[in-house]
This record gives C-alpha cells, structure tokens and sequence, in this order.
C-alpha cells in the first residue's frame, strides 16, 4: 500500500467541501500516535482552524505541545538557523504607502529606520560551515518609532510545508538522524527523502532547494522574502494583502555544486568573512523591498490559494512595486550579544501590518517566543539591547530572571486608580492609537466549524513546480536534475528513490526520466495527483541566470603572480578591477617580498595553498616565462587553473603564462582571454562550457 499523503473530501456544516490531508500507511506495532498526556491524536497533519481556510484556534492542544515540546528540544543554540551572520544597518522608504497601510515606516519617502539583519543556513549546528546546499535565513528587524517589527523569512519565496503542525516532522527529518548524529549540514540521507517522497506539498520548494539558489556566491547576492501572505490595513481600515520580496543591488549570484563543496574545505567562514570584510571595506550590501499588492478579489481569482506557503504569485501576474531600499553599514561590535542574542519573532508587528490565516504563519505565531524563553532562558529576552525598541516602552510585566529594568511605584497592575492619588498610575491601553487586528476574514472558507483540514486549492502540489522547471534556463534544469540525483543517490532506503521519482512525473517528464536515468532505475508509474496540475506561464524572475548582472562590483579577482612578474601589468590589472568595483587579490607562493620585473618588491594578500581559486569571481595568471616553468611543477598552481576553468570563471592570462593552462586542461573559449578584453569577460560565469566538463542529469 502507498504511503504518501492523501486527500479526502469531507462537508462542513454548511455543506461546503474541503480537502483533508492524512496519511494512509500501515499501523505499527507501536500502536496509536497520542499526545504526551496520552490522548489519541485524529489528525498529526492538520491544525485546528476556524473553517477550511481561517485562523488556526489557540484551543489546538495538540500543535501547541507539539511544538512547544519542539521549541525546546535544544539548549542553548537555535533548533534551526543556528549558523548566521549578521550587520547592522537602515531601511530608508522611496516610495510612500501612506494611502495602503498606516505604518509608520512606510508613510514619508527619504526616512530611515535602523535595522538588524541576520542571514543563516537552516539545517547545520553553529559550528558548521557556510556554504552546504541549505535555504538561507533572511530575517530583519526593523526598530520603528511604533514598536519592533520583524520580517523572518527566507531566500526563497516558498517553503515545504502548508501547516505548522508539520514543522518538527521536517526539521526532525532534514536535521542529524537522530540514531547515528550525521549528516551535519545537509539533507541528503534517508530520513529527509523518506519524508519528503511522502509528502507531495514538499515537491515545489524541493525544486528550489535542488536549484542553485541553495549554493549561493555571496550574502550580499541572495533574494529574500517573507514567505507568507500578510496584510496591509489603511487608516479607513481596508486591508490590502502584501507579499514581501527583497531584491539585491549586485543581482543574483551563485556557485556550481564542484565549487560549493570544495568552498567547505577552503573556507568555513566563506559566507561570514565575505559579508564582515564588504562592510569594513565600505561596499555596504543592498536590496529594494519590493511588494506585490493585490485584493481579495484579485486573490479569489488565482487558480492557487494566496495563503497556501508552498505557491508564489509570479510576478507577471502582480508586479513588484519597489518602495524602499535596505543597507547594511555597520558590523556587530560583538558577535555574541547581537547576532547570537538577537530574537527575532514573526508576531512582532506594527500598526498597519496584519496577519492572515496562513497556517503556517498561525503556527509561527504560537512558537517563536518558546524559542526564544528557551534559548535566552528569561521572559526579559526584549530588554537585549539587540532586542530592546528604540521607541518608548511601557507595561506592567515585572520580575522574571535577568530583569534589569527598576521599574517604580506600587502599580504593577491595571486598572488601578492610583494615579488619582498623586503616585505613578502607570501607562493606559489607547483604542484609537493601538494596534488593532484586522477584523474579520474576506475570503470564502475563513470562517466556519472547527476543522482540522485544508482549504481545496492546497492540494495542488506539482502545479507550481513545473512552473518553476519551465521558468529556469537549460543549464539551470540540469543543475536541479543532477542535484536530484546526487542527493537520492545518497539515500539507503530502496524504496524512496523510486517513490520521489514518481511524484517528479507529476511536475515534468524529461526531469523525472533525467533524475531515474542519473539513479539507474526505471521510471515508476507516475504518482497519482490529489488534484491535477495546471500550466502557469513561465516566469523569468525565477530564473538565477536571467536575473545576473554583468558587472564587477562586488565581487573579488584573485591574481597569481611569481618572481619576475611585470610590474606595470600588475599595476594596470589592479586598477582596471578596482574602476569596475571588483577587489584585486594577489596570490603567490611566497606572502611577502615577492622581487618584480622593475626591482621593487610585491606583497601577496595570501598564499597559494591557502587562496584556491575557488574563494575568487574570475582570476588572471599573471606570469613571467620563467615563473610559469616552476609553477607547472606546484600541482596547487595546475589545481588553481583547473578549479577556476570547471568552475566556469573567466581565465585572464599572459602569453608567457599559456602553458600553465594547457597543463591544467583549459580549452580556449569566450572566457579564456588576454590582457584587454579581461575585465569584460570577468563580469559573467561561463555556463555554455560546462557540458564539455562533466556529466550532467
């Protein structure tokens, strides 16, 4: 009997039909999933909602010591997320909203809020390494004059799951396995691809995670948005639903997979160090925020559910409007109070912001603050000064572990009538100036019995994901064909391959026969679909390769010199990079006194073994005849070409320096050049070239 997840029809009340998601697998010897107070559990796959499609009700015991019990399960780094970076930094509006949301920040263009953001990988302990195929964290915290608002998302715009409920069976899947503590970082084992085969809701975020968008070049070259579907609310009390996007000045960039795992050996802090040393150098990373606005009828109109987690809403269907930009200019003064103390919670917004009834984002409601009492072991984790607003900030809430504020007077409790008395009465709710929630649902379905259920649209899983495969460029589908099956190939277990290869049948057939044929086992017989996938017209911002830029800035060219290099070659290289916004890097043998073609000596930024051609955006080997002579004898300086040509960098070269290059397999193309033309072809990666370099799915 199949295992993977099914759909049932089932009727409110009101006669209106919903789709129930279960799994149908065989019992276990073990016997009946209860909770931990031994109460059998009906449903582990749904939350409980006010109707199919509303919000998810605190009465849910089940999700809430579910993921109460998940929220601390470790101390004291994140469960998830625990590797990160962080900076500071503003958000400064270029494009008022004044007329669709009364938050404050968004009201007058050319003001700056002050910001914290941290970038993270999910699945890996703090101690891991930056660059392991993983989604990337892109949280902010903007500190406002209304109060702290935090957007917690990701580098990718969906995620794997529709209900929270499901949030510790991913985690608890992707993460270590728990019998033998290993893989650390990465998610291809058994019990990540067992899950995700049995939960066809995954397949659209797993086209992502396969893509290159995982193994990205930099920080400071990623997309992020904020997952879910929120809302704006004017000051007349509309509410217009927002999806937010944040789009990087440098343009997206990314590693090939052969880089990405060679960065690991290379450079731990790969991530990390690029990131402090842009911002101590003074090329501050930036993004554009972006929204994409639109209404409820326009959302009744989609042929996906605006609340589901795992659909976007292409940006041919709702433009971005960009509205603001986002700097990062200044690095933590210490790493533990601010980027490790930082708490970041999704339930921290502003007047203007809502929610809506996303049950995945309902569920995260529940669980941030868990976390963060856990983590920073007291309830006064806000008066951090990472944490704390920088506007004013007044209650009753006393005592607790680490308070550190000294609050005065006798009032510690509301209402109270002291201040009829001449003593400090304290501060007093405000009805028309406080933060009131939107007031009822506008969609069909968000009100209703109490169901653990899903509203009809979510069963749609595939459909979104062949919108993704037909959205990437050639080179890109076979970089997520041959992830596909490098991570399957990783699997014990004999029926999971077979099993995810048949639901990639339901997204496309050429990428299903390319993964089965990478594995070498026949196709399967295609997964049935709980509701059956529809075409959605390709969209180009999906795409890592027609969204790069050709440009320089920001990124770094590493220099391979010798004894005897031409001093005046050397000077020039440098200054062209440095007018195209790149950073030089030279790379020699030796670090220091390196003797020059005119006399003078060279400082090398790092040495040979320690500065792989891997860490650079493009290289040039600057060598002299007799330099190139000894380095064909330093199989490092054959490996360093090597790497830069399979990793589809430009090669810049001397004439003196061309036997090198043969000795390193390089074949000449648009990306192998001399001197003049260097800095021109430096501004790209060289895709054409792969096929002629290894296999592909």
């Amino acid at each position: 009997m199949d295992d993977s997840a099914k759909f049932d029809t089932v009727k409110g009340q009101g006669g209106e039909t919903h789709q129930q998601v279960h799994h149908s697998g065989p019992h276990t010897p073990e016997g009946h999933l209860t909770t931990n107070q031994g109460i059998r559990v009906s449903d582990n796959q749904n939350s409980l909602k006010s109707g199919a499609r509303g919000p998810t009700l605190l009465e849910d015991f089940v999700l809430r010591e579910k993921i109460f019990h998940f929220d601390h399960e470790r101390i004291p780094e994140r469960i998830v997320h625990a590797r990160g970076s962080g900076a500071h930094g503003y958000f400064e509006m270029t494009d008022s909203l004044a007329d669709i949301t009364t938050a404050d920040l968004f009201q007058r263009a050319g003001e700056r809020v002050p910001v914290f953001v941290r970038f993270s990988t999910v699945a890996g302990g703090a101690g891991s390494v930056d660059t392991p195929r993983d989604v990337r964290g892109f949280a902010v915290k903007f500190y406002t004059k209304e109060g702290n608002w935090d957007l917690v998302g990701n580098n990718i715009p969906v995620f794997f799951i529709q209900d929270a409920m499901k949030f510790p069976d991913l985690v608890h899947a992707v993460k270590m396995e728990a019998d033998r503590a290993y893989p650390q970082a990465g998610s291809a084992h058994d019990t990540f691809w067992d899950f995700a085969s049995l939960m066809p809701e995954t397949t659209h975020m797993l086209m992502w995670a396969m893509s290159d968008r995982t193994i990205p070049r930099s920080l400071r070259t990623i997309e992020g948005f904020g997952v879910h579907t929120f809302r704006f609310v004017s000051a007349e009390g509309k509410s217009t639903f927002v999806k937010f996007h944040w789009k990087p000045k440098l343009g997206l960039q990314s590693t090939v997979w052969d880089e990405a795992l060679k960065l690991q050996a290379a450079d731990n802090d790969f991530h990390r160090r690029d990131l402090y040393e842009a911002i101590d150098s003074g090329a501050f990373p930036e993004w554009e925020l972006g929204v994409q606005l639109f209404d409820q009828a326009l959302a009744d109109s989609l042929p996906y559910d605006v609340l589901d987690a795992t659909k976007i809403i292409p940006e041919e269907v709702v433009p971005l409007r960009i509205v603001g930009r986002l700097v990062l200019d200044r690095n933590p003064d210490n790493f533990f109070a601010e980027v490790e103390q930082v708490a970041y919670c999704p339930a921290n917004i502003v007047l203007g912001i809502d929610f809506t009834n996303d049950p995945l984002l309902q569920g995260r409601l529940f669980s941030y603050l868990d976390t963060q009492k856990s983590r920073l072991g007291t309830a006064n984790f806000h008066q951090l000064p990472i944490n704390a607003p920088k506007c004013p900030m007044r209650n009753f809430q006393r005592d607790g572990q680490m308070q550190m504020a000294v609050p005065k007077g006798r009032a510690n409790y509301e209402p109270n009538s002291l201040g009829a008395h001449g003593e400090e009465g304290g501060p007093r709710e405000c009805p028309v100036t406080g933060f009131t929630s939107f007031a009822a649902g506008e969609g069909k379905d968000e009100q209703g019995d109490k169901l653990r259920v899903r509203a009809e649209l979510f069963a749609d899983h595939y459909s979104q994901a062949r919108l993704f495969w037909k959205s990437q460029t050639d080179a890109e589908r076979a970089h997520i064909a041959s992830s596909f099956v490098f991570e399957l190939s990783k699997v014990g277990l004999k029926m999971v391959a077979p099993r995810m290869v048949a639901n990639l049948r339901n997204v496309d057939e050429d990428l299903a026969a390319r993964v089965a044929s990478g594995l070498g086992i026949d196709l399967p017989e295609k997964a049935p679909a709980a509701r059956a996938p529809i075409d959605i017209a390709p969209s180009d911002a999906l795409s890592i390769h027609k969204n790069m830029k050709a440009t320089l800035e920001g990124r770094k060219v590493g220099i391979l010199i010798c004894k005897d290099t031409d001093a005046g070659a050397l000077k020039t290289l440098k200054a062209d990079i440095e007018a195209a916004g790149g950073t030089p890097f030279i790379v020699g043998v030796q670090i220091h006194g390196i003797p020059l073609s005119d006399g003078t000596k060279a400082d090398a930024d790092g040495q040979l073994l320690g500065s792989p051609s891997q860490l650079f955006d493009a290289v040039f080997v600057l060598l002299s005849e007799a330099g190139t002579q000894r380095h064909l004898k330093e199989a490092a300086s054959i490996e360093w070409v090597m790497n830069a040509f399979g990793h589809l960098k430009a090669i810049g070269h001397t004439k003196e320096s061309h036997p090198l290059l043969e000795k390193a397999g390089v074949v000449h193309d648009e990306g192998v050049v001399l001197a003049d033309e260097f800095i021109a072809a430096a501004c790209k990666r060289y895709y054409e070239r792969e096929p002629s370099l290894r296999t592909l799915a």
